[in-house]
């Protein structure tokens, strides 16, 4: 199967990383495979050493022992060995784990952007709040510089992936969920829909484009002076199940994310505010959504599903 797929023109992207995050991943996946490996090579190698050498074939002279049922030494060697790696596997993955908490801060000294995502049936919707423009499959932001990502969902549960700077992330309506990204390096990279929601979920991808710092500076204000306004009717309108290609807006309507975020709670009833009690979507009206973390979203929907895999 190896072979065979090192024909394929695609590159192995989850393991050719190009951020801080995706070469943490990569370093926990290579630990834990090799770890791995030490339990379930021996055990193939003896399965097979095993049938052959103990094989029945006429002329055979050893002793038969029908009633052999223990041996210490095989048993500590059996149990112990697979117990070291286990709890070896367990101490790696807590602090990885720990270290890749999607919603950390990256460390840098330079400021951090932020693009608020909402996935909608079958396209990706992208908003800086901050430059005050809008893209639909298409992001931009400078290498070398932490960009933190909050998500929602104004659509069926999907999954945000940029597999060469990090692992997935769900979003889900009604909730606001937060990723940590960075690119090292300035270039293109795959971005997609890892998560089936319907008959174009296919289709659901993007790119993102790390570019340097000056570039992303031309960029924003080439999209602020040519790209058309998106005003809540076109929301509505790109709203609507369709696939789309890749559009840039000068301006878009205030508060457009956190109106996402809580347009399915229905008028004054409890909802869920993640980060702190319930509180009625009259308040959710005057009060900016503040994009929970994985715990946040571990303790509200740990029954049904956990909100973040492989990140």
């Amino acid at each position: 199967m190896t072979v065979l797929l090192s024909a394929c023109s695609e590159k192995y992207i989850v393991l050719d990383p190009k951020g801080p995050i995706g070469q943490s991943q990569k370093d926990l996946i290579i630990i834990t495979t090799l770890l791995c490996a030490v339990i379930i090579v021996p055990v193939l190698i003896l399965a097979g050493f095993i049938v052959w050498r103990y094989r029945d074939k006429p002329g055979r002279k050893d002793d038969y022992k029908p009633k052999w049922s223990h041996d210490t030494r095989l048993e500590v060697t059996w149990w112990a060995i697979p117990i070291i790696i286990i709890a070896i596997l367990a101490t790696v993955t807590v602090r990885y784990t720990y270290a890749l908490e999607p919603s950390r801060p990256i460390e840098s000294a330079e400021k951090t952007v932020t693009i608020q995502v909402a996935s909608l049936d079958w396209k990706w919707l992208f908003l800086y709040p901050e430059e005050g423009i809008a893209t639909v499959n298409y992001i931009k932001f400078p290498d070398n510089v932490p960009v933190r990502f909050e998500l929602t969902s104004d659509a069926p549960m999907n999954s945000f992936w940029i597999p060469q700077l990090g692992g997935q992330i769900y979003t889900m309506s009604g909730m606001a969920m937060t990723l940590h990204l960075q690119a090292d390096q300035t270039g293109k990279y795959f971005g997609s829909s890892a998560n089936f929601s319907g008959k174009d979920f296919a289709q659901m991808r993007f790119v993102a484009e790390a570019s340097t710092k000056d570039e992303f500076d031309a960029w924003v204000k080439e999209v602020k002076a040519t790209g058309n306004a998106l005003t809540t009717d076109g929301y509505e309108q790109l709203q609507k199940p369709s696939v789309e290609e890749q559009q840039q807006f000068s301006s878009f309507p205030e508060g457009l994310f956190q109106k996402i975020v809580t347009k399915y709670v229905p008028e004054g009833s409890q909802g869920h505010h993640h980060g702190g009690g319930a509180v009625s979507s009259n308040e959710q009206k005057q009060k900016p959504v503040q994009p929970e973390t994985s715990e946040d979203a571990d303790s509200s929907h740990n029954a049904a599903q956990s909100t973040h895999a492989g990140h």
